[in-house]
């Protein structure tokens, strides 16, 4: 059994394969998994198109600040956090303080292909997906830029991602494989 160090907090647009990708690190690395939506979700008693709708994203983001801040004070384990997360300067210094965060890149079309698959996306219901995704893109990635390493997420099967990440982590002395 190997040693992980810091949480690694993942960020980036939705479908870039932050939470399957966490689910096998995790699994890869032997920690806790949390998702920062499904916590999010279990702290409001509702789903998250349903927060956005009631209370709007502005009290979303609040909800999802204070969880994610309750996540980072648990022993160190892999975090999928939501997409506009980072974006929130508060959320990206407490993960800056306590967490080593990677940056989960994926080209439109590959977030495109993958959000067409469920109808849970918030942000998306405003208009044509490929224009929001692209905006979305376009303002965020300066933001996801700031995170400690850059991972892309090909199209191809996610262990490889998941491969390479642990490689990083180990030349970083962020997790140390058991001999």
């Amino acid at each position: 059994m190997g040693h992980l160090t810091r949480t690694i907090a993942l960020v980036g647009m939705m479908g870039a394969g932050k939470s399957s990708i966490g689910r096998r690190l995790a699994a890869r690395l032997q920690v806790q998994f949390r998702d920062a939506d499904h916590e999010i979700e279990a702290a409001a008693g509702c789903a998250i198109p349903e927060i956005f709708e009631r209370y709007g994203e502005a009290a979303f983001r609040d909800c999802e600040r204070k969880v994610i801040s309750r996540l980072l004070n648990e022993p160190a384990h892999v975090l999928a956090t939501g997409g506009g997360a980072f974006m929130d300067a508060e959320t990206r210094m407490r993960i800056d303080d306590s967490a080593v965060s990677v940056w989960i890149k994926a080209p439109v079309e590959v977030l495109l292909a993958r959000v067409k698959r469920k109808d849970n996306r918030p942000l998306l219901k405003s208009g044509d997906p490929q224009e929001i995704l692209t905006r979305l893109l376009a303002q965020r990635e300066p933001t996801y830029a700031l995170a400690d390493l850059t991972l892309e997420s090909a199209d191809g099967p996610h262990t490889e991602t998941v491969e390479r990440l642990v490689a990083a982590l180990a030349e970083r002395g962020i997790w140390e494989d058991a001999p």
